[in-house]
């Protein structure tokens, strides 16, 4: 329908123009079962990096984008002749007042130009991803890369409040515009058709947050999209002091949907007591009891030496006989063992040296006052747990009612019991988004950085009922805004010593209000000064960075525990990030081989981002490219295979290598004899995709 009144608007006749409308009116009146809503124009997005000349499909970037020309010219004195075939009028325009945009519908190329990267933790292979672009194109890309792995998706669009929160087609969408609603379902339903794709159907999740403006279509469009799913709809209160609207109640809370595909199930979790719904209900009380050994940030004998210290168990296992001083010597055998008893040290699943939570002095403290259980003996010493200062003040101010002790000596509470699912109705003080969102951002980056974050206890909570049992798990958030999707990927693994990887996408627009003031200034989109104030790079990334090193965007420490865990902000993780833009490559240099370094970075990813992303030294190609760091491998010259077979099976880390040859024939051949899960025929297993173009139909 809105594309028909744009069209009635150009009839000339006022009569004939009235009952037409009148007609389209009446259907419009017609009752309608379903959700029914419209397409509208497609969306375009502007590509700020790529050249314009005769040809290129072009927009004024002050302009609305949906008004697009066709250079029908070379450049001449920084200027080109455009045809736009909507009006059949050609003007001449300055080619820096142009932008290229991609039509939707046709096939794009996409390639990811390095920004940036953080590295804190240099031993470890866990790379997370932060793709600057407009999420569309940048899902197309990932359908490429990880169609059918993600375990996870959690999303916070935009909420469609009337407030100018979002745009369709570079323009901003406020209250006032009739067709709100549809176009942002319209733009919704293309996002989640491809994310479904990219979500595992064996075992997965989708969870979207959303309010009351939107709640009821987003929830049929998904009854639509993802019909053989199981959905849930949570509420969840966000700002207990309440939000102001107008004559109706203050909002408070916001909702959930949780879309499960195949077996996905919600996980029992030891949660605190505000988890109850009913205070009466006393079966949800708990003492959580954590483990003694460090795991996370700072978790070996070499990040905390002091904390490295034995401690004697009677050889029945029954209660601890003393606690030894920190041992800074090479070979722990040379230590005195009282008589009856084992030395229990630190030592982490993997063989490594770890080091315990608590100083020796403060451990002897706990034992004295029963707040350290025993476990049993294994291969790697015993299994030992202490309660932490929240648990122990439970104790002391008796919502734990101690009613004895065990052997051991630790404290018994009948309240104890197991792990729960919650209801569904949330009321939890750390998902506070004005304490845990925009305050935190505020500690980290400054005051005015970002409006309406997320709490970070709240996307962490939201995540753990369905990957805290997934230890490797792949998590995507695609409208990523400020990074808190990957700040509580982070602090989950920091808790468990997870090897979770997360992918956020985010644009790199300015505030409206900002846009102003920079177009006031004589700045463009696409400018660096535009850019350094886009999202991406003035609050993703940087917050990403500070949460990552553990300071501040001045480089002062962070300040506080991370709450529940006792993690010390300060700390950091230990994690690696790295930093790409969005771009897209011309199909013919790309099938000549003339875009290898461009398309290094998405081989890595489709390999799985293991190790640092790899570059390329000097002008030329080598013949292959052998990356055991990065357990995959590319055969540049197909003359060279013997030596690329036997350096391939050298390493049986590389499970996936990638194979430039124009023959089919060829490429079967050279597949046939490569042991590895994954082979792939570049450029043509990249060409065709996007040629193909699936997620665009």
């Amino acid at each position: 329908m809105a594309a028909i009144n744009e069209y009635i608007q150009q009839i000339s006749d006022p009569a004939l123009k009235q009952k037409i409308q009148e007609e389209v009116d009446k259907l419009t009146k017609q009752k309608k079962f379903g959700l029914v809503f419209e397409e509208h124009l497609p969306e375009r997005t502007p590509l700020y990096d790529l050249p314009i000349k005769k040809g290129s499909r072009v927009a004024l970037k002050t302009g609305a984008i949906d008004k697009a020309y066709t250079v029908v010219s070379n450049v001449d004195d920084g200027k080109v002749a455009c045809f736009n075939k909507d009006d059949g009028e050609t003007i001449t325009i300055p080619v820096d007042n142009l932008v290229s945009v991609a039509e939707f519908g046709e096939p794009i190329f996409p390639y990811l130009k390095p920004v940036d990267s953080v590295c804190n933790a240099p031993e470890s292979n866990l790379w997370h991803t932060l793709i600057q672009a407009d999420n569309y194109h940048a899902l197309q890309l990932l359908q490429y890369l990880y169609a059918g792995k993600v375990d996870c998706i959690y999303i916070d669009p935009p909420y469609n409040t009337g407030a100018r929160d979002w745009k369709y087609n570079n323009d901003y969408v406020d209250g006032n515009d009739a067709y709100r609603h549809s176009k942002w379902l319209s733009f919704m339903e293309k996002r989640l058709r491809i994310a479904r794709k990219l979500l595992n159907p064996k075992d997965s999740v989708l969870i979207i947050t959303i309010d009351e403006k939107e709640f009821l279509h987003l929830g049929c469009l998904l009854e639509e999209l993802f019909s053989d799913c199981s959905i849930q709809m949570v509420s969840s209160v966000i700002n207990p002091a309440g939000v102001s609207r107008g004559n109706n109640f203050a909002r408070t809370d916001e909702y959930l949907f949780f879309v499960q595909l195949g077996e996905s199930s919600v996980q029992r979790l030891p949660l605190g007591d505000e988890w109850r719904l009913n205070a009466e209900d006393k079966r949800t009380t708990h003492m959580l009891w954590s483990m003694l050994i460090r795991t996370g940030t700072n978790a070996l004998r070499v990040d905390r030496p002091n904390l490295f210290y034995p401690i004697f168990v009677y050889k029945d296992g029954r209660a601890i006989h003393s606690v030894g001083e920190p041992f800074y010597g090479d070979d722990r055998r040379t230590i005195c063992v009282p008589e009856g008893t084992t030395a229990v040290w630190p030592i982490r699943s993997n063989g490594e040296e770890g080091n315990w939570q608590v100083s020796p002095d403060n451990l002897k403290s706990l034992i004295t006052e029963g707040f350290v259980k025993l476990g049993k003996f294994s291969d790697r010493g015993m299994a030992i747990s202490y309660l932490k200062k929240g648990e122990i003040e439970k104790v002391k101010s008796g919502i734990y009612e101690i009613s004895g002790y065990r052997e051991d000596g630790s404290v018994i509470s009948d309240n104890e019991v197991r792990s729960i699912i919650p209801g569904t109705q949330w009321r939890i003080a750390s998902h506070d988004a004005s304490r845990n969102g925009s305050n935190l951002i505020r500690h980290i980056l400054g005051s005015g950085k970002f409006s309406f974050p997320k709490s970070l206890y709240a996307v962490h909570d939201a995540l753990r009922f369905f990957i805290a049992n997934k230890p490797e798990a792949l998590i995507l958030d695609f409208f990523a805004g400020s990074g808190t999707t990957l700040h509580a990927v982070n602090l989950l693994n920091a808790e468990d010593g997870g090897h979770r990887r997360c992918i956020m996408v985010t644009n790199n627009e300015v505030s409206e209000a900002e846009a102003k003031n920079l177009t006031a200034q004589g700045h463009t989109p696409g400018d660096a000064e535009w850019e350094k104030l886009g999202i991406a790079q003035y609050v993703t990334w940087p917050r990403t960075v500070c949460s990552i090193e553990g300071h501040d965007i001045n480089g002062d420490p962070l300040k506080g525990d991370y709450i529940g865990s006792d993690l010390p902000m300060s700390d950091g993780f230990k994690a690696n990030a790295a930093f790409f833009k969005l771009g897209f490559l011309d199909k013919t240099s790309v099938a000549l081989g003339q875009q290898f370094r461009e398309m290094l970075p998405l081989l890595w990813l489709k390999a799985g981002s293991v190790g640092k992303c790899p570059e390329i030294a000097g002008e030329d190609l080598p013949p292959m490219l052998i990356l055991p760091e990065n357990q995959f491998a590319v055969l540049v010259d197909e003359s060279v295979f013997t030596a690329f077979e036997t350096a391939v099976h050298k390493y049986p880390e590389i499970q996936t290598v990638y194979l430039i040859t124009d023959y089919a024939v060829n490429y079967r051949s050279m597949a046939a004899s490569l042991k590895v899960a994954n082979k792939y025929q570049l450029y043509r297993d990249y060409l065709d995709n996007f040629r193909i173009n699936q997620g665009r139909a």
